[in-house]
C-alpha cells in the first residue's frame, strides 16, 4: 500500500491510498473482459441493478431513521452520457458507502465459493461466460467497456465522501472527496471501441430491454431537438425524463406482462445471463395478502451443493425492500428457486428473528412450497423434455426434500425420476406413476436397486430374475439415493422393495426370510469354506445367469450409507452379507461335484470375491484374489 498526503492545509488534508485487488477479483476481471466481449451491454443492467439495490436499502433503513433521507426523498437513477468526452455516469441517491465500505466492496469479491467457481473456469470463452453469468458479475462488469472507472460516493448519515478509481488491472486508489451528495456516482471512461454506450438511443434501448421493470425511475437528459426545431439543445440536455416504466413488475397484472419482461426481471434478480426455465406469478388475497413471483433457472448455480451458501427470495413489505435473501420462505431443498415475495401483512421493521417466529411466514412458506412443486409438476406434465432438463440440473437436490419435507412427500415422489432396468442408457426418465402403469399382473411392490454407478446397477446379477419375468427395476446410483430410500416406504399403496435384500418377495411368491435354514449339503460346505465372511449361505431365487451374488440382511446398512457414515466419523455397525448361489449354473454344479476340499475352498473364495465385485464392492484383499485366480489358471492349463 502506498500513501500520499500532499496537501497544503492539514485541516483539509485528503488522504489517497493505493490498494491491490484481491487475487480472485483480478482473475474475474480478466475473464470478464475477454469472455463477455460479445455481450458487453450487460454492464448497464448490472450497474442499474446495483443502484436500485442501494435505493431499496436506504428506503428500508429510513423506516426507523427518516433523517437518513432528509429532503432528498425523490429516489431516482440517472444516466448521464457525454459523447464528446467518451464517458457515461450512472448516478443514484441511495444508501451510498463509507470509505471503508468502498475498500471492502470494490476491492474484493465477498461471496462464498469464489475459489470453487474459479476452479471451474476452463478458458473456453462461451462456457466461461455462462459460468460467470451464474456467479454474477456486478460492479466489475464496468471494466468490460471502460478503460478507467471512477466511483464518487457518500454514505447516508455521514459527511465524508470518497473517490475510488481504477483501470481494472492490479490496483485501485481511494481518497477523500468533499462536497458529495448522498449516494453513488459511477463514471465510466469508455474504451475507444465502446463509445456507442455514450449515445442516447443506444442507452435508452438497453434500459428498456433490461431494466424497464426496475421500481425506480431511470432518468436521462431529454433528447436534443431535430434540425429546424425551436427546442434549445442546452435546455433539453439539462432536463431529465424517465425512460423506464418505473413500476415493480410483480405489482402489475399478469395479463399486462410479456414473457420478455418476466425474463428480463429474472436476469435482474438472479444475475443470470440465460432465460429461466419456467416461472409463476401469483397474488393471494383474503386473510393473508401477498404477491409472489417465482422462477426456476435452467442451469444450476456453481454453489448449489453448498447448503450454507446464501439463498432465498427477495422480501418486500408493502413494496418496501426488506431483505435480499430471505431463506425462511422456501425449504432448503428448493434453494435454487429465485424470485420475490411482497406481503402487506408483515411488519415493516421485520428482522430475521421475527421471520423465524411469525406464523404468517410459516403460512406463506407452506403455500410457496406447494406452488413451486405444482409449477414443477405442470412442467413435467406439459413439457416433459424441459422437465427432464430440469431434473438433470436439480434432481439430486430435489431428492433432499423426501427426507426433510414430510408434508409434501407425495408431491415430491411424483416428481422423482429414475434410471430403469428397461432402458439402455442411464438417463433418469422414469417416474413412479409411469412405473406403476407398467407393473405386471400380481405385482404389489416397487422394485429398486442402489449401486455406486449406473453401470454397476445395470449389470447387477440381482436383476436377472426381474429381466426374465419382465419386471421393471428402478436403478439408483447417486450418493444420496440410499439415504433417500431409507425415508421412503410406499407410494400409492405400493411398498418399495430393495432387490439386494434377503427378504425379496417376487409377484405371486412369499418373501424368503433371511433366517431360513440352509438348504442341503452344498450350502453347508460353502458356509464352512467362507466361515466368518458371511452371515448365511443359501440357494438363490433371483439368479438366472450368474453363479453367485451377495445379499444384504434386512437391517444391514447398504454400501453407500456405510461410506457416508465412515466419512463423517460415525461408528458403523458390523454386518455380514448372505451368500446366494445358483444351483442351475454349470460352475456351481461343478463345484458341488468337487471332492478335493482345498480346491473346493479356493473356488468358493473366488466366487465370493467375484460376487463382491459384481455388486460394486471392493475386495478386502485384492492381492489374495489375484494369487488365487493365478493358481486356478495354472491348474487348468496343466490338466
Amino acid at each position: 500500500m502506498t500513501t500520499s498526503t500532499d496537501q497544503a492545509d492539514p485541516a483539509a488534508q485528503a488522504t489517497a491510498e493505493s490498494y491491490g485487488f484481491q487475487t480472485e477479483a483480478r482473475q474475474l476481471l480478466k475473464l470478464m473482459i475477454h469472455s463477455l466481449y460479445s455481450n458487453r451491454e450487460i454492464f448497464l443492467r448490472e450497474l442499474i441493478s446495483n443502484a436500485s439495490d442501494a435505493i431499496d436499502k436506504l428506503r428500508f433503513r429510513a423506516i426507523g431513521s427518516p433523517e437518513l433521507v432528509g429532503d432528498d426523498a425523490e429516489f431516482a437513477i440517472t444516466l448521464l452520457p457525454d459523447a464528446k468526452a467518451g464517458t457515461l455516469s450512472i448516478v443514484d441517491n441511495g444508501i451510498g458507502m463509507t470509505r471503508q465500505e468502498v475498500i471492502d466492496h470494490l476491492g474484493t469479491i465477498a461471496r462464498s465459493g469464489t475459489a470453487e467457481f474459479l476452479a471451474q473456469l476452463s478458458g473456453d470463452q462461451k462456457r466461461d461466460a455462462a459460468l460467470i453469468g451464474q456467479f454474477g458479475v456486478g460492479f466489475y462488469s464496468a471494466f468490460i467497456v471502460a478503460d478507467e472507472v471512477e466511483v464518487f460516493t457518500r454514505g447516508a448519515g455521514t459527511d465524508a465522501g470518497t473517490r475510488w478509481t481504477s483501470r481494472g488491472e492490479d490496483t485501485f486508489t481511494v481518497e477523500d472527496a468533499p462536497d458529495l451528495p448522498r449516494g453513488t456516482r459511477v463514471v465510466l471512461h469508455l474504451k475507444a471501441d465502446a463509445r456507442e454506450f455514450a449515445e442516447d438511443y443506444r442507452l435508452r434501448t438497453i434500459v428498456r430491454r433490461y431494466s424497464d421493470h426496475i421500481a425506480v425511475p431511470v432518468r436521462m437528459p431529454k433528447a436534443a431537438g431535430t434540425p429546424g426545431d425551436a427546442t434549445d439543445d442546452a435546455a433539453a440536455s439539462a432536463e431529465l425524463e424517465t425512460v423506464n416504466s418505473a413500476k415493480a413488475l410483480w405489482t402489475r397484472s399478469r395479463s399486462d406482462i410479456a414473457d420478455d419482461e418476466y425474463q428480463a426481471f429474472y436476469k435482474h434478480i438472479s444475475h443470470d445471463f440465460g432465460d429461466p426455465l419456467t416461472w409463476s406469478h401469483n397474488r393471494v388475497e383474503g386473510k393473508l395478502e401477498y404477491t409472489s413471483l417465482l422462477y426456476v433457472p435452467k442451469q444450476a448455480p456453481f454453489d448449489l451443493w453448498n447448503r450454507d451458501a446464501p439463498r432465498g427470495l427477495k422480501l418486500y413489505v408493502q413494496r418496501v425492500f426488506i431483505m435480499d435473501q430471505a431463506e425462511q420462505f422456501l425449504p432448503l431443498y428448493l434453494r435454487f428457486v429465485k424470485g420475490v415475495v411482497d406481503s402487506n401483512d408483515l411488519p415493516l421493521n421485520v428482522s430475521r428473528e421475527i421471520l423465524q417466529q411469525d406464523e404468517r411466514v410459516t403460512t406463506i412458506r407452506n403455500a410457496l412450497t406447494k406452488r413451486v412443486l405444482g409449477m414443477l409438476q405442470q412442467l413435467a406434465d406439459q413439457q416433459p423434455d424441459d422437465y427432464h432438463a430440469f431434473w438433470d440440473e436439480f434432481g439430486t437436490v430435489l431428492k433432499e426434500g423426501t427426507g426433510e419435507d414430510y408434508a409434501n412427500r407425495e408431491a415430491l415422489l411424483k416428481l422423482l425420476r429414475f434410471s430403469s432396468s428397461k432402458s439402455t442408457d442411464r438417463a433418469p426418465r422414469t417416474g413412479l406413476d409411469a412405473y406403476l402403469a407398467g407393473m405386471i399382473e400380481g405385482q404389489d411392490r416397487i422394485y429398486y436397486l442402489v449401486a455406486d454407478s449406473w453401470e454397476t446397477a445395470h449389470r447387477s446379477p440381482h436383476l436377472e430374475v426381474f429381466r426374465e419375468r419382465g419386471i421393471e427395476v428402478l436403478l439408483l446410483h447417486e450418493r444420496i439415493d440410499e439415504w433417500m430410500m431409507a425415508n421412503l416406504h410406499e407410494y400409492q399403496g405400493k411398498t418399495f422393495q430393495d432387490v439386494t435384500r434377503a427378504d425379496l418377495a417376487l409377484p405371486g411368491e412369499p418373501a424368503q426370510p433371511a433366517d431360513d435354514e440352509p438348504a442341503g449339503p452344498l450350502a453347508e460346505r460353502i458356509a464352512a469354506a467362507l466361515g466368518e465372511r458371511v452371515e448365511k449361505v443359501r440357494p438363490s431365487r433371483r439368479l438366472k445367469d450368474s453363479p453367485a451374488c451377495l445379499v444384504l440382511g434386512d437391517d444391514a446398512l447398504g454400501p453407500q450409507m456405510r461410506r457416508i457414515m465412515e466419512a463423517t466419523g460415525q461408528k458403523v455397525p458390523e454386518s455380514k452379507p448372505l451368500f446366494e448361489y445358483n444351483p442351475a449354473h454349470a460352475l456351481v454344479q461343478r463345484l458341488d461335484a468337487e471332492q478335493d476340499e482345498d480346491r473346493f475352498r479356493e473356488l468358493v473364495q473366488v466366487l465370493f470375491d467375484q460376487a463382491t465385485l459384481a455388486g460394486g464392492g471392493a475386495l478386502a484383499d485384492a492381492a489374495s484374489y489375484v494369487e488365487r485366480i493365478n493358481r486356478l489358471l495354472l491348474q487348468l492349463l496343466s490338466d
